[in-house]
Parts: C-alpha cells; structure tokens; sequence
C-alpha cells in the first residue's frame, strides 16, 4: 500500500485546504494511506480524520526553520513513501528540506501565480522531485521563473459539484433577506487579501447602482482586510447596498440564489469559488488572471475583463444583470463544464499519476499521462 504524508500548513478551511481534503478522500478509496501534518487547531483536522491519521504541529510560518526537523522526525516515524507539500506559510521551504533530508521522494503543489524571484526559486523548487500547478497559468509562471517542464504537471483545482446542484429558491433567499423577489444580487467569494480585488468592485459599483439602485451585493469571506473593505464601503456610500457576510457554513444554498458571482482578482491560481459557483448554475465575471481564464471562458459560462479595470467590471455587470436570457445560458454551460472538466476524480487521479511516476524506477523519465 502506497503511504502519502501531506504538509498543509494553513489554518482555515479555505479552498487550498478543501483541495488537500478531497485529495485524501479519493486517495483513500484509492487504497492509499494518508498521513496529514497540519497546524495546531486548524479546521482541516478534524475533517481529515476520516480519510488518514492526522498530526497537529507548531508550524509558524517562513521563519519556522524547525520545521524542517519536525517534518523530518516525522518521515521517520511514520515512513511514507511520498510527502507531499500542498501549501506555503514556510511549508513550501522548511517542508521541502525535510523530506529532502530524510530521502523521501517530496511533491510541491503550486496553487498561487504570483512570480518569485529567480534566486529564491533557484533554491526552493530544486528541493521537489515533480511540482504540480493547479493551472496551466501557474505551470506557465514557474517555467518562466526557471523550472524544467519535465519537472512540472498541470493537475487542476476541483469541486465536489453535488451540493450545488439543486434547484435554487430565489425569491424565497430575497425574502429571507427582506427584499422583493425582484431584487438584483450579486456574490463575491473570496479570503478579504488584497490580491482578491474587493476595492476593484467597490470602485465599480456607484455606476451599476446608477443603471440598478436597488441592486445588493453580498461579500463572503473573512481576512485581514475586513476593517479596510468596510471604511471603503462606508466611503462610497455603499452600506445600504453591500454587505459583509463573514464565513458561512451553507455556502452551498446560498450561491445559487445570486444573480451574478464576481471576482476581480489581480492574482489568481484558478480560483475555488469560481468552480464551486459555475457548479451553482450562476454566471461568472472575472479578470483575465493567472488561471481564472480555464474556468471563466468568455462569452461561454461568464465574461472576462482586465484585470484593475473598473468600467469594464462595471459595464460586465450592468450587461449580466440587465440580460436573463444571457445569465440563464451562461449559468447552464458553467454548471456542465464544471460536471465535465474539474472532477474531483479527475484531480485524485493526477495527482496519484505523479506518486506512481516518483516511485517507479527511472520515473523521472517518463512522461506523466494525466486527466484532461
């Protein structure tokens, strides 16, 4: 039996956690033996116990040099086969040089395409033997930063889709919410950091408003930037029309019921809440970022703009909103892409392709056949 050991560092279920989760879940009725390393107290633990035994551990982030020990005290306790580092916060470093130092075959999945410096990539990316981008936009930015494409795979982010596809009551959330059936809604899903874009909406939101007064807005998601997007929102008097709604557990009964879902991201590795609203059956507006243009295919189940460009968003919007007949087409392709491309068996079955090339000899020659 193959023996994974996953390095998850953060401490929030957020999309990158919920990735390593149904990796787990399909590695395990795979016949694949999971081991978890995760922070102390993250949200990822105890869900995770249901696929694989768990370890909490201090990690504190890229100044965390004893990481790089405890991933190895580890290795040679429990003796997997593959360690597998699914996340940064120091983890894609100290992580790397433990399983380096204990000999182990080691994975880094890339889920962010933000650029690094050539240095600092000269040091890091040398430590894994394969490194998996969740978008051909990431593949192609750690080419770029000097990565070899024989070290390199795309498998892409996925969603469980079946949650989200139900038959949504609209005008029953509206009610709930105190609106009439009729009222326009819009949906922003995403962690409140900077590189999501929330001030981009912000910005395009006094025209929407112009065209449809009484259009809200709902804005999911907690991060550093909370008190921020409020003080933005205050000062483009927007706080009868846009709403923080924190973290929610029902998200899925909730997306559905929106009009539109946006995201204005500059930096994107594919985007979760994208896939989990296509799922939704909900047209998407989105900036040509990293990999956000494979899952928002323009004119097909959303439209795309340039990123930091705020007449486009605005008139993106003003355009879904004002066309049923556009939202009701765009919204049924997302939900069949999302049925036929981003499967999370898809997403296990690649990611077990690289284990099973890593453990076969000369693997690395080898070409790696992966899911489409």
């Amino acid at each position: 039996m193959m023996k994974v050991l996953h390095i998850e560092s953060g401490r929030h279920l957020y999309g990158g956690a919920k990735q390593v989760l149904h990796i787990m879940e399909g590695l395990s009725r795979r016949g694949v033996d999971n081991l978890l390393a995760c922070p102390r107290g993250a949200e990822i633990a105890a869900p995770a116990r249901q696929h694989g035994e768990v370890v909490e551990m201090r990690m504190a982030g890229d100044a965390d040099a004893g990481l790089a020990l405890r991933v190895l005290r580890l290795v040679a306790q429990h003796r997997p086969d593959i360690v597998h580092v699914h996340s940064r916060r120091g983890a894609d470093l100290w992580g790397g040089i433990g399983a380096r130092l204990a000999r182990v075959p080691v994975v880094l999945s890339r889920r962010v395409d933000n650029r690094e410096p050539r240095w600092l990539a000269g040091i890091k990316y040398p430590l894994y033997d394969h490194v998996i981008a969740i978008s051909e936009g990431i593949r192609a930015v750690l080419i770029e930063a000097g990565l070899r494409p024989a070290q390199l795979s795309c498998v892409r982010s996925a969603v469980d889709a079946s949650p989200f596809l139900r038959e949504y009551d609209k005008a029953a959330y509206r009610a709930a919410h105190g609106l009439a059936a009729d009222t326009p809604m819009v949906g922003m899903v995403a962690q409140l950091i900077r590189r999501k874009g929330h001030r981009h909406l912000i910005g395009a939101l006094n025209t929407v408003l112009a065209a449809l007064p009484r259009l809200q807005v709902q804005i999911f998601g907690r991060g550093p930037l909370e008190a921020e997007i409020r003080q933005w929102i205050e000062a483009h008097g927007l706080t009868n029309n846009v709403h923080l709604m924190g973290f929610v557990d029902d998200l899925p009964a909730r997306l559905g019921c929106l009009d539109v879902v946006v995201h204005p991201a500059d930096m994107e590795g594919l985007g979760v809440s994208l896939l989990q609203a296509a799922a939704a059956g909900v047209p998407l507006l989105a900036c040509r970022s990293g990999g956000i243009p494979e899952v928002v295919r323009h004119e097909h189940n959303g439209l795309l703009v340039d990123a930091g460009d705020v007449s486009a968003l605005s008139a993106g919007l003003i355009r879904l909103l004002g066309d049923a007949g556009l939202r009701e087409r765009l919204g049924r392709a997302g939900r069949e892409l999302m049925v036929r491309e981003f499967s999370i068996e898809a997403m296990c079955e690649g990611n077990l392709a690289v284990y099973r090339q890593l453990l076969t000899p000369d693997g690395l020659a080898l070409p790696v056949s992966l899911p489409a």
